[in-house]
């Protein structure tokens, strides 16, 4: 019998599966390059921005906060895409290649145009690549595991989170001081260069993956068949109470970079550049991941059994209290102070906590609540309720902004409204978490040699 070329199921081992390393390092430069480029988009929308003619052509606060939320929600809109892609036509690892290309020309188009020409284009490829992609690296995790190891699941999801912000940490720092000191070209160069050698990374590992067949017509099947329709309808009840925590998580990049303007920004013997205080939500996912697997979550579970479905509602509840922060900071410099960046970095330990709640738990229970032909594009859904968060807030700023550059909702108060909106949704969270009926779906493993 001739030998494939790839694996197509799962082996039967406890053993962690060996194209974990290559999707780890592939995800930890993929995420450097967009982190990177993604810090200081409002800071180089606001200060850099140029015409044909070599002119500034910057972008007021609230335009650039349009703009950014505008591409986030680009950015994880498209993993639909990705998904139809990969599971009726490509396959997840054939989609991840050829997409990551066209996220390498996007950063490109950055690295060298730095007109409203250049951004919109290299935003445009960027949403595409980096969303199309999202879904495929997220379900290809899942699938390296067969009922046999589907234990050490968990484990490899939260050292694939924890890869994903050891990228984001060493960028924020990196790029930042790099277009300070030598302008936008290196400022994005580094972030295209980085992920031209994720996309190698991740192809060099092509023989070790298990490459889970495309279903074709099967995945369209499925999906409306009554098992498909309804895990798609009770997930996607789950992340539209998700998408309000995605409305202010992802203001770090653009409302708080705007507000560290504003501070005393000598803290803790280094003067920080106002996108570099970014780099503090990675560097507390590296360091609370550990504490939340080990120390928080064993500490509530003698308590009460915490499920995912309970964590997701701690976190948007916790999910309140950096916005709160927020506000008072605003309320102190409109009283005419200048708080020290320092209040932010306790802004930060509060929504990185919500982060592993709300961010890294649904990617595991997303993936075992899937059907087997669906994991794709269930992992796509549940990326639109970031999609959905970030076009909200992109539409709020869009009606706030007066003709004149002010704002409708000016200082504390454009926090507390974002407040009120996340516990209104945690609250309505709660009873309809409680009837979630959980069904687990794993892959089929290979028959033994």
């Amino acid at each position: 019998m001739a030998q494939r070329e790839y694996l197509t199921a799962p082996l039967p081992t406890k053993k962690l599966p060996s194209g974990i390393p290559y999707i780890l390092v592939n995800e930890a430069a993929e995420r450097f390059a967009f982190y990177g480029m993604r810090c200081i988009l409002v800071f180089y929308m606001t200060h850099y921005l140029v015409n044909a003619a070599g002119q500034a052509d910057v972008m007021t606060g609230e335009q650039s906060k349009t703009w950014f939320h505008l591409f986030v929600s680009a950015v994880y809109f498209t993993p639909l895409l990705g998904a139809l892609i990969s599971d009726i036509w490509l396959g997840k690892f054939r989609t991840i290649i050829l997409f990551s290309l066209i996220y390498c020309i996007g950063l490109l188009a950055l690295t060298v145009d730095h007109t409203r020409l250049g951004l919109g284009l290299g935003l445009v490829l960027v949403a595409l690549g980096s969303g199309v992609i999202k879904p495929c690296v997220s379900a290809n995790v899942g699938d390296q595991f067969g009922r046999t190891n589907k234990d050490l699941m968990s484990k490899v999801y939260n050292w694939f989170y924890w890869c994903i912000n050891l990228g984001a940490f060493v960028s924020n720092l990196l790029i930042p001081e790099l277009l300070h000191r030598y302008g936008p070209t290196v400022a994005f160069g580094v972030p295209a260069g980085m992920m031209l050698l994720a996309t190698l990374a991740f192809w060099l590992g092509r023989r070790r993956y298990v490459h889970i067949p495309r279903a074709g017509y099967g995945f369209v099947k499925e999906c409306f068949s009554g098992e498909g329709l309804r895990a798609i309808g009770r997930l996607s009840i789950i992340y539209l109470f998700i998408a309000p925590f995605w409305a202010v998580y992802d203001q770090m990049d653009s409302a708080w970079v705007l507000l560290a303007e504003k501070l005393n920004r000598n803290w803790l013997w280094h003067d920080w550049k106002p996108s570099q205080i970014v780099a503090a939500n990675p560097m507390l996912i590296l360091l609370l991941i550990p504490a939340f697997s080990y120390l928080i979550y064993p500490a509530i579970n003698r308590v009460f059994r915490l499920t995912p479905l309970r964590k997701i509602g701690i976190g948007l509840f916790l999910a309140a209290s950096p916005f709160i922060i927020s506000a008072i900071i605003e309320r102190s410099i409109n009283a005419g102070n200048t708080p020290s960046i320092g209040w932010m970095f306790l802004a930060y330990v509060f929504l990185t906590g919500a982060e592993i709640m709300v961010s890294i738990t649904p990617l595991e229970f997303s993936y075992t609540q899937a059907p087997k032909r669906m994991k794709s594009f269930i992992m796509a859904v549940f990326f639109l309720s970031i999609s959905l968060g970030n076009a909200f807030t992109a539409v709020v700023n869009a009606f706030i902004e007066r003709p004149d550059g002010t704002s409708r909702l000016e200082g504390s108060s454009y926090y507390l409204f974002f407040v009120g909106i996340l516990l209104a949704a945690a609250i309505l969270y709660v009873p309809v978490a409680r009837r979630y009926p959980v069904k687990d779906y794993i892959q089929d493993e290979a028959p033994p040699a």
